[in-house]
């Protein structure tokens, strides 16, 4: 386990030894208006009663004379307010009280006195009328200011609602006239007189909170309803920011000391919140005070009072607070960022009180609402900073990650057993930052998930999991080595720990990562990917949501090894679902698209997935509605099409050719049916509008894909000869009509039996098709058996050149009568002067026999550009056999590379019968 130096400001000993200090050491911590707020804010230690006992002896217009005489002297002294002022005519005043006063005597305590003889007063109008004009003296110094709300506060204790009235007067006479001077609020106030009076109203209304005591509840909203109206009605500034904070203090501890808060509804927290983070938002990007820290501790206390804040509210603290603090610029750069100050600031100790405030405002969040949807709901807020690109920031937050989810363990008993998928994405992101450059780092994000799966045991109480999860955290402490090891043990927890929801959160963010310019992350990321698939743990309903999010991602991936191991994992959820995986890949796209293309190749890399690849794209090509039902259900008429097009491709792809070999028989029997279907459906309109030597990229009608996949079918087996037979005598041209169908049908079987193109196997195919409820099925059936059993023709090793056009012997009994079509085709003038073709079964091989190899002709595995004539890909796209047709070459013999399912291979059980022998 890797552990932080501890002078490291991310220590999380340096922070979680004080996550916990006492209320009264955070919030009695700071001097009002000061640039560093560090002393405490205690209440006056005046020994006052002695003083108040003479007040009350007072008479009225004894009582006048003092007030109107302290009023003069801090009139006249304005000038010198902030600094101790000497007056002997107070002193004599004040000499009959017995007071032993010090020379000089402090401004701050004539305040005071004028407070408490006004407190002790039972005249309102003496009230009102001195109150009135000590609120009139100038609001520019920062003790002038101070010293008002003091006396405010202390005559509010005795006469609340005579001091609500006035300031609420004088609200609306004198800061409506000398607020909004000008929108830019300059500098150059004209009337700096009256420039602050804001900040002044601020601290009275903190300091008639702290001193109402019992009579503060019903107050509450009020107050805070004035203090964010003067707030947002002034002009900001650090004055402004420091009265407003000040005051929010006092009335946090005030609403702290009395007993009933608890039970009393608030009304106007989330607005003073807002103002907080408002003053957050404004701070600038360094830290010489403690003014962040104060801001969220306030926050703290103003958040646990009732009603609960809403989860928006909630959300938008988390966001200010971790903002405002992360990124603060790296620890090591802290103190070069400062302006220049008097004194320098302890950076450090700054940020640890800082970062402190943090971990108590979550833990105090989770502490309102014990349940792991509420650690979730934490833990999000966190998330954007768990994978930015600074690592400092990096670093923040898995140390604030870690360290509430140990507090959680230590000392929160979750009471609600839940089970949110979120928690799987927030696992994926820590997982992530187990190769992170930072050490730091990486330790956090490892012991934040053994807590988070420490966490989920303790709600299913498995002491299986327990133990696995202790051996796993023992291995981790012991040493650093076999990574591989360690990241296998946490895959096998997060797999049987996880629920099918959290699970899949998980894998997503995984997936999400693949397309990431950081190549260590994306290895990660697909590796352990691999691992949580490779454990067989992934459910039926996964498999759709995983296949979208990696074919989101292809696009994007940069690194060959992430690609492979993309395609590895495409091809285990195949193994695992290849029904699922099929058809969610039917759905992403046409087969031609590069990203869907790479997906059905991933499939082909085991041999036996291919087969059932294909046999699933079989299966669905036979689902063929009516006509009737076609109108009414659109989903079935895309499966046929669907599927009748990734045939068409998978036709052209090398890692295919071996499986389509295989498949020869059923595919054979499945297109020529497809086409009559489509024939059926009325849907055959430019299919005979095709042009092959067109270079342009233009999308096929569904029969021409038909007609097309037909003929490709013989190209990329191998069986050219019966391809280029049917192409010198224009017999092709025959299927692209429903009245000539059937002769097509004749003369392409004619021609499989003449070469002995898996006559065998086809034919077992035809009885299947024979036993269909389907007449078109019956017919393709019919026309296959018929012609090899009327025209037996077999050819001999030796066989010469074509014969020239003659007379033709006759027929056997029996067999079919030869269409016209062809004949006429093949009697006209060919190009070139050179003799025409004769008829189909007068047809013999060419000349010379075809080499042997395992790839083709000349044994080259490679795909070649198609002559004119090859079955017509779009754009002249390479095929997997060489020969143009005027070089095709003679048959092969049927005794080379015969796939499953021709005559000399043993019956396939397939479940669903696919590829059958004929007896």
């Amino acid at each position: 386990m890797v552990a932080a130096p501890s002078d490291d400001p991310h220590c999380p000993q340096c922070r979680s030894n004080c996550l916990s200090p006492t209320e009264e050491q955070e919030w009695d911590n700071g001097q009002p208006e000061r640039a560093i707020l560090e002393e405490p804010l205690k209440d006056r230690p005046l020994e006052e009663e002695a003083l108040v006992d003479k007040i009350r002896t007072m008479s009225v217009l004894e009582k006048n004379v003092v007030l109107d005489t302290i009023h003069h002297c801090i009139k006249e002294q304005t000038q010198l307010i902030g600094k101790e002022v000497a007056d002997t005519g107070i002193q004599e005043l004040l000499a009959p009280l017995n007071l032993e006063l010090k020379q000089p005597l402090e401004k701050t305590f004539l305040f005071h006195v004028f407070g408490l003889i006004l407190r002790e007063t039972t005249d309102q109008e003496l009230v009102r009328r001195h109150l009135a004009d000590l609120l009139e003296l100038s609001h520019q110094s920062s003790s002038q200011r101070e010293g008002i709300a003091e006396t405010v506060g202390i005559v509010s204790s005795s006469h609340l609602q005579a001091v609500w009235a006035l300031l609420e007067h004088l609200g609306r006479t004198r800061f409506l006239r000398t607020t909004f001077m000008s929108p830019e609020c300059p500098q150059s106030d004209p009337d700096r007189h009256w420039r602050w009076v804001s900040s002044t109203y601020l601290l009275c209304y903190g300091q008639m909170a702290l001193h109402a005591r019992e009579q503060i509840l019903p107050w509450v909203d009020n107050i805070i309803s004035r203090m964010v109206y003067y707030f947002s009605c002034s002009c900001y500034d650090n004055i402004l920011k420091t009265s407003f904070l000040l005051a929010a203090i006092m009335l946090t501890k005030a609403l702290r000391q009395e007993d009933g808060t608890q039970s009393y509804k608030f009304t106007q927290i989330p607005d003073l919140i807002q103002c907080l983070l408002r003053i957050l938002q404004k701070e600038p990007n360094f830290l010489a005070t403690l003014f962040r820290q104060k801001v969220i501790l306030v926050i703290v206390k103003l958040s646990s009072l009732r009603p609960s804040l809403k989860p928006v509210v909630k959300s938008q603290i988390l966001q200010t607070c971790l903002q405002t603090l992360f990124m603060l610029p790296p620890g090591e750069r802290l103190k070069s960022c400062l302006p220049p100050l008097d004194s320098a600031p302890d950076v450090l100790a700054l940020y640890k009180k800082s970062m402190q405030a943090l971990d108590l405002l979550l833990q105090s969040f989770l502490s309102e609402n014990k349940s792991m949807d509420e650690m979730c709901f934490l833990l999000q807020h966190v998330e954007p900073w768990l994978h930015s690109d600074k690592s400092h920031e990096r670093k923040r937050a898995a140390q604030t990650t870690f360290l509430l989810l140990q507090y959680t363990v230590d000392y929160v008993t979750l009471t609600e057993e839940a089970t949110p998928s979120l928690l799987g994405h927030q696992l994926g992101l820590l997982a992530l930052l187990w190769q992170d450059k930072d050490p730091v780092t990486r330790s956090h994000s490892r012991q934040s998930i053994y807590l988070l799966l420490q966490l989920l045991i303790q709600q299913k109480g498995s002491t299986e999991q327990f133990i696995l999860l202790n051996k796993m955290k023992n291995f981790e402490a012991k040493a650093r080595r076999q990574s591989e090891k360690k990241c296998y043990n946490v895959v096998k927890a997060l797999n049987r720990s996880l629920t099918v929801a959290q699970h899949t959160q998980l894998v997503l963010t995984l997936v999400e990562r693949l397309g990431s310019r950081s190549q260590p992350q994306c290895d990660l990321a697909s590796q352990l990917l691999l691992l949580l698939l490779e454990e067989r743990r992934v459910k039926r309903e996964q498999v759709a949501e995983i296949l979208q999010g990696l074919f989101q991602e292809l696009s994007s991936v940069m690194f060959k090894g992430v690609l492979q191991t993309m395609m590895k994992v495409v091809t285990v959820l195949g193994t695992q679902y290849t029904q699922e995986t099929v058809e969610v890949i039917l759905s992403l796209g046409h087969p031609s698209e590069r990203q869907v293309l790479l997906l059905w190749k991933a499939l082909a890399g085991n041999p036996k997935l291919a087969r059932r690849v294909l046999t699933l794209l079989y299966m669905k090509l036979k689902v063929r509605p009516t006509g009737k039902l076609l109108r009414l259900s659109q989903p079935a008429e895309l499966i046929s099409l669907l599927a009748l097009g990734t045939i068409y491709e998978l036709l052209y792809t090398r890692e295919y050719k071996a499986t389509v070999r295989w498949a020869f028989a059923g595919l054979l029997v499945g297109l020529l049916t497809q086409l009559r279907y489509l024939f059926e459906l009325g849907v055959a309109d430019g299919i005979s509008d095709y042009e092959e030597d067109v270079l342009e990229v233009q999308p096929l009608s569904p029969c021409r894909t038909c007609l097309e996949a037909l003929k490709g079918l013989f190209w990329t087996t191998n069986y050219w000869e019966v391809f280029a037979h049917l192409k010198l005598l224009r017999s092709w041209e025959l299927f692209e009509h429903l009245e000539t169908y059937t002769e097509g049908v004749t003369l392409l079987a004619r021609a499989m039996a003449h070469y002995d193109c898996e006559v065998k196997a086809v034919l077992g195919q035809a009885v299947i098709s024979l036993k269909s409820s389907e007449e078109r099925d019956n017919i393709v059936a019919i026309l296959i058996i018929t012609e090899p059993r009327a025209h037996p023709v077999r050819v001999p090793e030796d066989c010469g050149q074509l014969p020239e056009p003659g007379p033709q012997p006759p027929q056997p009994a029996g067999a079919g009568h030869e269409p016209e079509g062809p004949q006429q085709h093949a009697r006209a003038p060919q190009e070139g002067g050179a003799a025409p073709w004769a008829a189909g079964r007068a047809a013999g091989p060419f000349q010379e026999a075809r080499p042997q190899g395992p790839h083709g002709p000349d044994g080259d595995p490679g795909r070649h550009p198609a002559p004119p004539g090859d079955p017509g890909r779009r754009c002249c796209q390479p095929q997997d056999g060489p020969a143009p047709a005027a070089a095709v070459r003679g048959c092969e013999g049927g005794a080379a590379a015969q796939p499953i399912g021709a005559a000399e291979a043993a019956p396939l059980s397939h479940p669903r019968g696919l590829w059958v022998e004929s007896s």
